[in-house]
């Protein structure tokens, strides 16, 4: 079992510049700053690509943890999908969609994951996990669509 949710966002944005901005490992450091998200191996700066592994360090309920990505399936400008390879959870999924009409982007994250622990990493995804990253994922996508960006329910 695990838990899923979704995240949407528009912007003005035009899909490709939006597609590159979230590869970036940069812009993707600055919007967790709060976190002390740090690429500490793989690919530490630019855009990543298909088959590229980036090791992240960050301070999430007081604790340092780490966690390896590896872009698993991308189709420029369109989408592509970053997995947990080493980590925290005991799966993790995010698949980033963008899509472009007359009146901007719109850029759909779809996030899948697993706690350890059994029962109680089970209890623990639902009652904090979801909410917590949910709300990462949504300050994240403020950050990337700047002040053109409109954030809408999901």
């Amino acid at each position: 079992m695990a838990v899923y949710f979704e995240c949407t966002t528009r912007t003005s944005i035009p899909q490709g510049e939006l597609f590159d901005l979230a590869r970036s490992i940069d812009i993707h450091k600055d919007s967790m700053a709060h976190s002390r998200e740090d690429a500490v191996g793989g690919v530490t700066s630019g855009l990543i690509s298909l088959g590229e592994e980036v090791m992240w360090r960050a301070w999430h309920f007081g604790v340092p943890l780490h966690m390896t990505s590896r872009i698993t399936e991308m189709a420029s400008p369109d989408y592509f999908v970053d997995e947990q390879v080493k980590g925290p959870f005991r799966r993790f999924r995010h698949v980033h969609e963008f899509s472009e009409d007359s009146s901007g982007t719109t850029m759909v994250d779809r996030i899948e994951f697993a706690a350890p622990f059994g029962p109680l990493g089970r209890l623990v995804e639902k009652l904090v996990l979801a909410r917590y990253l949910k709300q990462l994922i949504e300050a994240r996508n403020c950050h990337l669509a700047g002040n053109g960006g409109k954030k809408e329910p999901t």
